[in-house]
């Protein structure tokens, strides 16, 4: 169990709308009334009673406005987040779950550049609809109590949507994170940190964020400059190689803080999830890579439809994260 912490300077979890409601006031129409003295009915109060049915009046600016406040107070709390997780696929969603219940004083950022969250793990494999997890991941599973059937040394999820709309659920009922999808991340914020070793290293302090249909069009369209999210921590689960796969590694590659990659080698099941879960490491100062994305650095197999790895990589990540986090909070002053 963690020891008790000091609440980090940028955190705070109050209603966002009350917490800056000077730059987002919340006014009430007037000219609009709530039916039934504002007082919500149950469905068997309805049941049979639809010729009569209509919803509660309102106008199209208040649905507008219920959206942009709330994004907008969004984009202002997390502009300093603690820290920010790279993707919301199976691997990234677990990281956050951890995290999230060890560490409720930390501000989390998830962006996700899909609309869906939770990227290959809604299906099991070939658009079969089972999960296989391999034992020991069935513990993650008792843990967020999805049932599954055990098959000896692994176990099978009726369904993959199961597990990931169950974990999704919960990531997003707690408190202290929110997640942003329809965005990428283009880039990383950098600080130089040297060391006698590298004189040029560099330490992560941040990601620099876009909207995902803008990122696909810098080519055909006028620039359009991206946004950006301050944190001390970036763990990234990008997934491997593809249009925004392993992102942050080969940005890494760039930035020459990396010579090369190692490129995802060929499946095998029983090497790959091994490597993936115990590989789950802070690859640069400020940047844990989780998941399919560190077997681009390190060369490992792939795994294929068994997602048991993806899940123990997230718990692993967020581990190395609580090792780190404090330590990176105080070096996280420019």
């Amino acid at each position: 169990m963690s020891p008790p912490v000091a609440i980090s300077p940028t955190t705070s979890f109050e209603n966002p709308l009350a917490a800056n409601g000077k730059d987002f006031p919340v006014k009430k129409d007037l000219s609009v009334k709530t039916a039934a003295n504002g007082q919500s009915k149950t469905l068997a109060e309805m049941e049979n009673q639809w010729e009569s049915f209509t919803f509660a009046p309102i106008r199209e600016s208040q649905v507008s406005r219920a959206m942009t406040r709330r994004y907008f107070a969004d984009l202002d709390n997390y502009a300093e987040s603690d820290i920010v997780i790279v993707g919301a696929g199976s691997c990234g969603l677990s990281t956050a779950y951890i995290l999230g219940k060890k560490r409720p004083d930390l501000k989390i950022a998830i962006v996700e550049a899909g609309v869906a969250p939770g990227g290959g793990a809604w299906l099991g494999g070939q658009l079969f609809s089972a999960m296989v997890m391999r034992k020991p991941a069935d513990a993650f599973l008792n843990d967020l109590g999805i049932p599954f059937e055990d098959e000896g040394d692994f176990v099978v999820v009726k369904h993959a949507a199961l597990f990931t709309s169950t974990l999704l659920s919960r990531v997003l009922s707690l408190p202290n994170i929110k997640l942003f999808n329809a965005t990428t991340v283009e880039d990383l914020i950098t600080r130089p940190a040297p060391t006698a070793a590298d004189p040029h290293a560099v330490r992560i302090a941040g990601v620099v964020t876009n909207w995902t249909l803008v990122s696909m069009h810098h080519d055909d369209q006028s620039c359009m400059d991206p946004n950006t999210i301050n944190a001390p921590l970036v763990i990234s689960t990008t997934g491997h190689d593809g249009p925004f796969g392993a992102f942050s590694v080969k940005r890494l590659v760039s930035m020459q803080q990396l010579e090369k990659l190692g490129g995802m080698r060929g499946l095998d099941m029983r090497t790959a999830e091994d490597a993936i879960v115990k590989g789950t490491r802070e690859i640069v100062r400020g940047l844990i890579v989780g998941g399919m994305e560190l077997s681009e650095v390190d060369g490992a197999n792939r795994m294929g439809p068994t997602f048991g790895a993806m899940a123990l990589s997230g718990v692993k990540a967020a581990e190395e994260a609580l090792n780190v986090i404090d330590e990176r909070l105080a070096e996280n002053k420019d």
